[in-house]
């Protein structure tokens, strides 16, 4: 059966895609743009699921949203291709960032694009934000200086998590700066076969 994927310009749902081509699973994608003015999701996406957001995506009868979640039902629908590795070490990094992608690193990168937005009104909040990013970003780059992903030795869906905050960070919040190992990183994702094929598939990417 044939996943639909609702996806929205520029937004979470791009790693839907990836993670498809990545697990090989067919699909289609209805995309929708958003407001030029308000820069918001479009009222359509609310015929799909109440909150109008996405990523959702359509598999039969069901109706799945919320990124992780999205990504742990691949992983599932998939066999487990992607999902945690062997070893117990590994398996609590993978779910780790499996859920710290959107748990803990994105909401400052929201709040940081939110004041990139007040313009000269947002200036004096700015460096405690900056601050904060700067403490996960330093985190996640001594992390991967004993690695080359995540999880691990080998790349998983937790991976596929952590590539929107990432790529946001780099456009927003100054990840390129004295961060060998995560513009490393995010270099290797953007080599992926698989990750170039999501961007055929899904439109013009601003964070890639």
């Amino acid at each position: 059966m044939t996943i639909i994927v609702h996806h929205l310009e520029n937004s979470r749902s791009q790693r839907v895609l990836w993670m498809l081509e990545e697990v090989g699973l067919p699909y289609e994608v209805k995309r929708y743009e958003r407001d030029k003015k308000t820069m918001l999701a479009p009222p359509e996406l609310r015929k799909v699921h109440p909150l109008g957001k996405s990523p959702a995506i359509e598999d039969g009868d069901r109706i799945i949203v919320e990124t992780g979640a999205v990504i742990e039902y691949l992983v599932e629908r998939a066999d487990g291709k992607l999902g945690p590795p062997p070893h117990r070490d590994d398996i609590l990094r993978y779910r780790h960032f499996l859920h710290y992608a959107e748990g803990s690193l994105m909401p400052p990168l929201l709040v940081m694009l939110v004041i990139n937005r007040m313009g000269i009104l947002g200036k004096p909040v700015r460096p405690r934000i900056q601050t904060m990013i700067d403490t996960h970003l330093d985190w996640l780059e001594s992390e991967l200086s004993t690695r080359e992903w995540f999880a691990g030795d080998v790349f998983t869906a937790a991976d596929v998590m952590m590539s929107f905050p990432l790529e946001a960070a780099r456009q927003r919040a100054g990840l390129s700066k004295s961060r060998p190992h995560l513009t490393a990183w995010l270099d290797r994702i953007h080599a992926r076969p698989a990750y170039k094929a999501a961007l055929k598939k899904g439109g013009p990417y601003a964070f890639a």
